[in-house]
C-alpha cells in the first residue's frame, strides 16, 4: 500500500467554497478519525485495545456535524468518529480524540460509559449514546424529533433549544432493518398529520454490510421519492459537496420541521473490524477503487487549492498519527472495571426514600373501585400531579382502550397529553424513549403482551441500556403499560391471551410490576411514576386483563375484590401477604392471587403471599412467609419452562432456604381459543390438589 505522501503527491488541487479556517477544522476531525481508526488496531495488538469496528472511509461525516448547530441532539451509529470530533471542537473541547481511545481501552475514565462499551456519545456534546448495530436507535430519534415541539406545548423545559433539530446515522445494511423503516414511517405519519418532526436521517452508504452488497442504487430507490420525505444524495468523500448537501438538509429540517433523508454515499476502509478478512469476500480492483475514493484524498485536494503544499499537508497527518498513538500510549494500562457491583452500578434499582419524595398528589376518595377503575384514577392523580406525563398508545384517547382503562383522561387532560398513536409497538416505545431522554415522562401503552413481543428489544437493547452505556447522564424514565395474561372469557386466543413475561424478567434494571387488586394497582403505578421521575426508572406495568372489571372474590355479589382507593404508598421490591397460616405458604401473583386466596378459603394453615413485584423480587418477604411454614407453593400463572416460578424457587434456595417446595405452572403451550383454554391455563383446582399434598 502507498504511503499517505505518495498518494497525495500526484493530486489536483480543487477549489474550496467555505471558510478555510473550517476546512483546516474538518480535515483535522478527519485525520484525528482515522488515527484512533489505526491506533485501535495497534492497541489490540498489543493487548491494550478492545474494539476495531472504525470509521474510515465515512469521515465524511464530519461535514454533518459542522452543518449542524452543537446544541442539536445527535444519536449516531458506530462509524461516526469524524463528527464526534468535529461536534467536539465546535464545542471547544480538545479532549475529543482521548475520549474515544478511552473507549478503545475499556478505561474507567471514559467519560460517557466509563469502560462498559465503545460508544460516540457525551453529555456536554448533545450526543446520546446508541449501540446502533441494526440501527435500534431510530425509534428513539424519532421520539426526540417528536418530544422537541411537545414539550414546548405542555410547558416543560427541555434541554433542547427550540430550533434545534434531531440527527441520526446509520448504515445502507441497517437501513433495511424493520426498526428503521419503522421509525421513519413512525415521522413521515406524525409529520403528515402537521406534527412538528425535525428528524434529519443520515444514511451513509459504503455499499455492504459486513461482507453482503446492498444492491447499486437501492438506498435511492427506497427512500429517494417517499412522499413527505425530502430526499439529498451527496458524495460523503467528497467534503465540500458533502457539507453543502448536508447544510442544505439540515437547513431544511430546521425551517419546516419536516423530516429529511440526507443519503452520503462513502466507501468503507480497512474492512468492517479488525477481525474482518476484506480479501475473502472483495476483489482486489474494488478495494483499490475504494482507496482512491478515500476521503482524506478528497479532502487533500481542497487543501493544495486553498495554498497548503504537499509537505504541509503531509506534516498535519503525521502530527496527528504521532498524536493519536501518543494517546494510545497513555490509555493504554489505564484501570478497568473490576468488579460485578461496579458494571452494574447504573442499573441498581431505585432508592425507596427518594421514590416516596417523588409521589403523585393522590384525590382522597372512599369509593371502592375495580382494577380498571383504579389504574385509571391513578393516571388522572399522575397526569394532574406531573405536567410533563403523557399517556398514549393504540386506542387509548377517544376511545379510552380497548377495556376502558384510560376513558375520560383525554377529555380531562386534552390530547397533547393523552393521545392515540400508530399501530406500530416499536415506534409506540420509540416514542417513549425519546420523550424521556426528552424530559417529558412517557407512559405508553402495549395493547396486549403478545403484541410486546415484537419490539421488545426497544426495551432490552435501548431503553434499560441507556443509563448504563451513560453513567447515569442519560436516563429515559418510562412506564410501559401492558395488558396481558390469561383467563379473559369470550375472548381468547393466543395473542389475547400471552403468559410469556421471560423475555422481560432477564432485562437488567428495569422494574416489573404485577398488581392484582385494585389498591395495590393504583399505589404500584404511583411507584412505578415517581420511580421514573426521580431515578429515570424503566418500569414495566403488566395489568391482568381477566381482573380488570371483577367485582367478586368468593362467590357472586360480595363485592370482595373491589377496593377504596389507596391512602398508603407501595414500596418496589415489596409483597403483600394474607392470612396467618402456619402449615404452608403459597406464593403467587397477578390472577393467581384470588385463585389462592379462594383455595386458602377452603384448606386450613394456607397464608397466602402475592409478590406483586416480578423485578425486583421481594426478597426478604419472600423469605420470611416461606419460614415461617416451612412449605412453599408458587402458584405461577406462567409457563413451565422459563417462567416466573424458576426464579422464585432458586431465589428461596439461593438464600439457604430448606423448607419443602413445589410448584404449578400453566402448561407449555400458546393459549388456545375457547374452553380449550382450561386446560393449559393454571387452574384453582390444581393450586388446591396440589396444596392439600404438600400438607397430608
Amino acid at each position: 500500500m502507498r504511503t499517505f505522501a505518495e498518494r497525495i503527491r500526484g493530486l489536483a488541487p480543487a477549489p474550496w467554497e467555505h471558510d478555510a479556517e473550517l476546512l483546516r477544522g474538518l480535515f483535522d476531525a478527519q485525520l484525528g478519525s482515522r488515527h484512533a481508526d489505526l491506533a485501535a488496531r495497534w492497541m489490540q495488538s498489543q493487548g491494550t485495545g478492545f474494539y476495531t469496528i472504525g470509521s474510515a472511509g465515512h469521515e465524511g461525516n464530519a461535514a454533518v456535524a459542522a452543518a449542524l448547530e452543537p446544541t442539536d441532539p445527535a444519536l449516531l451509529h458506530y462509524r461516526s468518529g469524524a463528527f464526534y470530533l468535529t461536534r467536539s471542537g465546535q464545542c471547544g473541547s480538545k479532549d475529543g480524540l482521548r475520549d474515544i481511545l478511552l473507549g478503545v481501552a475499556a478505561a474507567t475514565t471514559e467519560p460517557i460509559a466509563g469502560g462498559r462499551h465503545k460508544v460516540f456519545g457525551r453529555h456536554e456534546l448533545s450526543i446520546i449514546p446508541q449501540t446502533s448495530t441494526i440501527a435500534s436507535h431510530l425509534p428513539r430519534a424519532m421520539g426526540v424529533a417528536f418530544s422537541l415541539n411537545r414539550s414546548a406545548k405542555l410547558g416543560v423545559p427541555s434541554p433542547w433549544p427550540a430550533d434545534a433539530i434531531v440527527v441520526t446515522s446509520f448504515g445502507d445494511a441497517s437501513a433495511n432493518h424493520s426498526t428503521a423503516t419503522g421509525a421513519i414511517n413512525a415521522a413521515l405519519h406524525a409529520s403528515y398529520q402537521g406534527l412538528p418532526m425535525p428528524l434529519l436521517l443520515v444514511c451513509e452508504d459504503n455499499g455492504i454490510g459486513i461482507s453482503v452488497r446492498t444492491p447499486d442504487g437501492w438506498i435511492r430507490q427506497a427512500y429517494g421519492q417517499r412522499p413527505g420525505l425530502r430526499y439529498f444524495d451527496a458524495d460523503g468523500t467528497d467534503l465540500d459537496a458533502a457539507l453543502s448537501m448536508a447544510t442544505e438538509a439540515a437547513t431544511f429540517v430546521r425551517r419546516n420541521r419536516r423530516p429529511a433523508f440526507l443519503r452520503l454515499r462513502t466507501v468503507r476502509l480497512l474492512g468492517h473490524a479488525g477481525s474482518d478478512v476484506e480479501t475473502a469476500y472483495r476483489s482486489p480492483a474494488e478495494l483499490a477503487a475504494d482507496e482512491e475514493r478515500d476521503p482524506l484524498l478528497g479532502t487533500a485536494r481542497y487543501l493544495l487549492g486553498s495554498g497548503y503544499t504537499v509537505d504541509e499537508i503531509v506534516e498535519l497527518y503525521e502530527d496527528k498519527q504521532a498524536e493519536a498513538l501518543r494517546i494510545a500510549a497513555e490509555v493504554a494500562g489505564l484501570p478497568q472495571l473490576s468488579s460485578a457491583e461496579t458494571v452494574a452500578a447504573p442499573l441498581r434499582f431505585p432508592v425507596a426514600t427518594e421514590v416516596a419524595d417523588a409521589l403523585p398528589e393522590r384525590t382522597p376518595s372512599t369509593e371502592r373501585l375495580t382494577l380498571s377503575q383504579s389504574i385509571n384514577r391513578a393516571l388522572s392523580d399522575v397526569l394532574a400531579s406531573y405536567p410533563e406525563a403523557m399517556v398514549f398508545g393504540e386506542d387509548v384517547g377517544r376511545k379510552g382502550g380497548v377495556y376502558g382503562v384510560t376513558r375520560g383522561l383525554q377529555k380531562a387532560f386534552g390530547p397533547p397529553r393523552v393521545f392515540d398513536t400508530l399501530l406500530d409497538e416499536q415506534s409506540i416505545l420509540g416514542l417513549a424513549l425519546g420523550a424521556g431522554v426528552s424530559g417529558l415522562l412517557p407512559i405508553p401503552e402495549i395493547q396486549y403482551l403478545a403484541y410486546l413481543h415484537n419490539a421488545e428489544d426497544q426495551l432490552r437493547g435501548e431503553a434499560a441500556s441507556l443509563k448504563f452505556f451513560s453513567q447515569e447522564q442519560y436516563a429515559n424514565p418510562m412506564v410501559l403499560r401492558i395488558a396481558g395474561y390469561g383467563y379473559q372469557k369470550g375472548f381468547g386466543g393466543h395473542f389475547h391471551n400471552d403468559d410469556a413475561i421471560g423475555v422481560l424478567r432477564d432485562i437488567p434494571g428495569i422494574v416489573i410490576a404485577s398488581p392484582s387488586r385494585p389498591d395495590d394497582a393504583a399505589a404500584m403505578l404511583h411507584a412505578c411514576t415517581a420511580a421514573a421521575r426521580s431515578s429515570g426508572t424503566v418500569s414495566v406495568f403488566l395489568e391482568p386483563i381477566a381482573l380488570y372489571h371483577r367485582r367478586d372474590l368468593y362467590e357472586d355479589g360480595d363485592e370482595q375484590w373491589l377496593a377504596a382507593y389507596p391512602e398508603e404508598a407501595v414500596p418496589i421490591g415489596r409483597g403483600r401477604t394474607y392470612g396467618d397460616g402456619t402449615e404452608l405458604t403459597i406464593v403467587t401473583f397477578g390472577n393467581g392471587v384470588p385463585m389462592s386466596l379462594r383455595v386458602a378459603a377452603r384448606v386450613p394453615g394456607v397464608r397466602v403471599l402475592d409478590l406483586r413485584w416480578l423485578a425486583p423480587l421481594p426478597v426478604e418477604d419472600l423469605l420470611l412467609q416461606a419460614n415461617i411454614t416451612g412449605r412453599v407453593l408458587v402458584a405461577d400463572e406462567t409457563r413451565r419452562s422459563g417462567g416466573v416460578s424458576e426464579g422464585i424457587l432458586a431465589t428461596l434456595i439461593d438464600h439457604g432456604y430448606t423448607g419443602r417446595l413445589a410448584r404449578v405452572t400453566s402448561y407449555d403451550s400458546y393459549v388456545p381459543l375457547g374452553a380449550a383454554a382450561h386446560d393449559v391455563l393454571l387452574s384453582e383446582q390444581t393450586i388446591e390438589t396440589a396444596a392439600r399434598s404438600m400438607l397430608s
